[in-house]
């Protein structure tokens, strides 16, 4: 039985989309509706549905945001779902997507859409075909859609798409972490740990891999195994070894600095 995720931080138009869907697809489960990007990419994470249905914009995360993070984060290991966006405003080019993987939906939606949208859907189910243009169209779609739109946090020139938030296990649960909580990051073999005010958490995401999306302004590399927060840092000292130590303000531990990394503080 296929199951959808319904997100759209309008409840009547939430109770409409699950209405018309199980007139049209009674055999479609809806596992849960959600308000706001967060909680829509913390469920598909742990639910795995096959479809989503992703309002453009709403509160916490867009509707595009929700599905850069579920193709960025190698962390994700479920398949992606297909996704159905939908937005009220029409404007924007929706012929490019009609003949995709994703849909793009107009509010509200009417039965003759919807059935259309259903019967691709369907099909894409039944062929087992993935999402496989994702990537593309959401590149495509977000210059059309937020061509002005400032990051949420500040952009590195070489390197645009900076992560947001991060998927991470923290024992039996998987937390939905900002990247501007993180204090610092340390590989830890096959693991990469991630450390907030919180504790410790786990992602499978290779430091290196994790550091090429970060903003280096924002997060400064200072061993080979670690990458902290440049505003988490309180100061630095040298140890009985000679070694430059990175003190934390709000932190007991003191990181190792590596000398490929020592320039970093020398005005410090």
């Amino acid at each position: 039985m296929p199951r959808a995720l319904l997100a759209d931080d309008e409840p009547h138009l939430l109770d409409y989309l699950e209405q018309i869907l199980h007139q049209i697809w009674p055999q479609l489960q809806i596992i849960a509706k959600v308000a706001n990007g967060i909680d829509a990419l913390r469920l598909i994470d742990e639910q795995a549905p096959d479809i989503a249905f992703l309002d453009i914009r709403m509160p916490g995360l867009t509707g595009l945001q929700v599905a850069q993070q579920l193709t960025q984060q190698s962390a994700h290991t479920n398949p992606l779902p297909h996704i159905v966006f939908v937005t009220a405003y029409e404007q924007y080019a929706i012929d490019a997507f009609e003949h995709c993987a994703i849909d793009y939906l107009l509010k509200p939606p009417s039965t003759v859409r919807l059935e259309k949208t259903v019967h691709k859907l369907q099909q894409a189910l039944q062929q087992r075909t993935a999402p496989n243009e994702l990537h593309t169209l959401l590149a495509q779609l977000g210059r059309q859609y937020f061509p002005t739109n400032p990051p949420a946090t500040p952009a590195n020139p070489a390197n645009p798409a900076t992560l947001q938030w991060i998927r991470a296990a923290h024992g039996e649960q998987t937390r939905l972490i900002a990247v501007d909580e993180v204090i610092y990051f340390q590989s830890n073999d096959k693991y990469t740990c991630v450390f907030t005010n919180q504790g410790e958490s786990l992602i499978r995401t290779p430091l290196r891999e994790l550091y090429a999306q970060l903003d280096s302004a924002v997060f400064w590399q200072i061993h080979r195994s670690t990458v902290v927060a440049a505003r988490h840092i309180l100061g630095t000292r040298r140890d009985f070894r000679g070694r430059l130590l990175v003190q934390l303000k709000a932190h007991p531990a003191e990181l190792v600095v590596s000398r490929n990394y020592a320039d970093l503080f020398k005005q410090m």
